[in-house]
């Protein structure tokens, strides 16, 4: 037996020291980005780089946020917020309704409608851009929170997802609810949406994420620069030409615009692991 304990304990310690590897090969740089938004210009251009933080934390993130090529920071987060939960509840709300479709109701070319829906993963909105553009334009969409949230609020991955959690649903629990004499409907919100709970907020945190990182449909449809998001404004607090950066505030920018997903997946890590490995049947 004190071999194999031996053994055990052996491959723990291994287990557990590659992942405090990982860990810190994919903190590290994070790292750093702090102490470089807590320090002044003039330490970050003198090498070497400091390794711990500086006594200007505050300061910039206080410039941080009032800065911005065009518009504070503070306006683009907010931008992003709005996109990126707009994007994310309609997916869901659209993926959901339409998984429960496909697999509740019998209707002419329902298989059909659902490889059509699934055919569009191999369409990512880069391939369709300039097409999708010239609708959003011909609608009126242009420099509005609608141009940057309904474009992508359609799914196939969301869609599929949800249709394969809904085959897994008990054929008895459709057939109890019918009749019981409950609707369509009723049999949704009452059975299959709270059961549905744990894959939502896996999904949610996935679609959050997506939204809040989408840098060409936005520098696409915004033109002016109230609309800009965080993810563009980054991109344009980088120095061209002679130009220098103010690289403390833009480190600063960096880690305001990772705090969002950051408190998502932090809020809800526990449903997320749970909606990708439990079916909560």
């Amino acid at each position: 037996m004190r071999p194999a304990n031996g053994r055990r304990a052996g491959g723990f310690l291994l287990t557990h020291a590659g992942l405090l590897a990982g860990v810190l090969v994919t903190c590290f740089p994070l790292y750093i980005i702090f102490v470089a938004s807590s320090v002044s210009h003039d330490e970050i251009a003198r090498p070497p780089l400091p390794m711990f933080p500086g006594d200007r934390l505050w300061e910039n993130y206080a410039a941080a946020l009032k800065a911005g090529v065009n518009i504070p920071v503070w306006r683009m987060l907010y931008n992003s917020t709005v996109m990126a939960l707009g994007i994310t509840v309609g997916k869901l709300a659209i993926s959901i309704v339409s998984a429960f479709a496909i697999v509740y109701f019998r209707f002419p070319l329902r298989m059909f409608f659902f490889w059509a829906i699934f055919v569009t993963l191999m369409l990512p909105v880069e391939v369709r851009i300039v097409p999708t553009f010239e609708v959003a334009a011909g609608f009126g969409l242009l420099n509005s929170y609608a141009g940057l949230i309904f474009p992508l609020i359609a799914s196939a991955t969301a869609t599929f997802f949800f249709r394969q959690f809904f085959l897994t649903i008990p054929n008895e629990l459709a057939e109890a609810a019918r009749v019981d004499g409950a609707s369509p409907m009723r049999f949704f919100w009452d059975i299959v949406l709270p059961m549905s709970r744990t894959n939502i907020a896996a999904l949610f945190v996935i679609l959050f994420i997506y939204g809040w990182n989408q840098y060409l449909w936005p520098l696409l449809i915004t033109t002016e620069p109230e609309m800009n998001t965080i993810v563009m404004g980054i991109k344009q607090m980088f120095p061209s030409g002679d130009d220098v950066a103010d690289w403390p505030v833009v480190m600063a920018t960096a880690i305001l615009a990772m705090l969002p997903p950051v408190c998502v997946v932090i809020g809800m890590q526990r449903l997320f692991i749970k909606g990708l490995i439990d079916s909560e049947k």
